[in-house]
């Protein structure tokens, strides 16, 4: 086992995770608004009380907060959270009005506010691109090279030799697509078409759950279907080829997120394994010891992880104002501000709320309630 990295080495590398990734997805929008004309007033790396900046020649305070973990780009017309017209925006004078955020048409809002979780997904598919360029991609077909005696996939009735087609009614390619579906699933019951010859079978099957532990002592729950690949094919990636493994790689782990969360909403999976900013944050000073790669790798998962978040349609995301000038399109004319000013009221409170829960989570899986209680007895 591991030794884990100190508290100062973890904080090191959580701020070279989160700060470089928030900087290039409020980049993301700050190139969309100056490409439709909108002025930025304010581009912040951190929060809090300024400790050094400069205003460039377009008028935009580019500036550090003394906390380097966050920023925002403020664009002139941002008067109120919902980013809607007001009193004070129409007293402006005609061309400093036309800069505003709220000036643009529809279309070239919502290009500016997905712009950020865009950023954070290009990031990651450049990332995994020169992963697959550099150590080309697992190929191993979902032939059966061995079964587990009393496993889940000899109740299914596989044998060795057998083709895996799909599994819970998804289609599988690769083992490793294979794996990565089991994997996420201990303990539930699965169905599992295959192909003998030139017959297609199909049987269903619990997944067998196995308790792994990494290297830093942490645990997780693994599910198992039992069953062992064939010949592994490992095979190279050209560079035409490498953007477009780096975008499926990415959906591929899009289509993880989904289907935890909906196991979480659904209550097949725990709301503890929800983790948060500290355990962002023990994980990042965990990778970083692991070595350069894994980092790297970490930060394209993070990376994805920020923009996938920021496109959940709750108010005060992004997500959120993208559903609002959905709605705005369909009904041709915008959300009452009265409606947008509570939704956004509900939506601060929600992340909030979440935001307390898995900081509540990341202190249990440290132990700390663990502890007070025995302090406590």
């Amino acid at each position: 086992m591991i030794e884990p990295p100190g508290i100062l080495f973890t904080v090191l590398a959580f701020a070279l995770v989160i700060g470089p990734l928030v900087f290039l997805h409020e980049l993301g929008h700050y190139l969309a608004g100056r490409r439709f004309g909108v002025k930025a007033e304010v581009f912040s790396v951190g929060f809090g009380r300024e400790v050094a900046g400069y205003t460039d020649r377009h008028g935009t305070r580019w500036k550090f907060g003394w906390l380097p973990l966050g920023g925002y780009v403020r664009f002139a017309g941002d008067m109120n959270p919902a980013s809607q017209p007001s009193q004070e925006w129409l007293q402006l004078p005609p061309e400093e009005r036309a800069r505003t955020f709220q000036a643009k048409k529809l279309w070239q809002r919502a290009i500016i506010v997905a712009a950020g979780p865009v950023a954070n997904f290009l990031v990651a598919i450049l990332i995994l691109a020169a992963f697959a360029l550099a150590f080309g991609q697992n190929r191993t077909p979902t032939v059966v090279g061995s079964v587990v005696p009393g496993s889940p996939a000899a109740e299914a009735g596989l044998r060795q030799g057998d083709q895996i087609l799909a599994i819970g009614g998804r289609p599988v390619e690769t083992f490793s697509e294979m794996a990565q579906y089991t994997q996420l699933r201990p303990g539930e019951r699965v169905s599992v078409a295959y192909q003998r010859g030139s017959q297609q079978l199909s049987g269903e099957a619990v997944l067998a759950t196995r308790l792994e532990r990494d290297r830093f002592g942490n645990e997780f729950r693994i599910g198992q279907l039992g069953v062992g690949p064939g010949e592994p094919v490992h095979e190279p990636v050209g560079v035409l080829e490498a953007p477009i493994v780096g975008v499926t790689m990415t959906a591929d782990i899009v289509r993880t997120m989904v289907d935890g969360l909906g196991q979480i909403i659904t209550g097949r999976r725990s709301v503890e394994e929800l983790g948060g900013p500290l355990r962002m944050a023990q994980i990042s000073g965990q990778r970083l010891v692991l070595g350069p790669t894994e980092f790297v790798f970490l930060i394209a998962l993070i990376s994805i992880n920020l923009g996938f978040i920021n496109l959940l349609p709750v108010p005060m995301l992004d997500g959120g104002h993208l559903f609002f000038y959905a709605v705005e399109a369909v009904r041709r004319r915008p959300v009452d501000p009265q409606v947008m000013e509570w939704a956004f009221r509900g939506g601060l409170a929600a992340i909030f709320a979440l935001m307390l829960l898995v900081t509540l989570n990341d202190l249990g899986a440290f132990g700390v309630w663990k502890n007070l209680a025995g302090l406590i007895g």
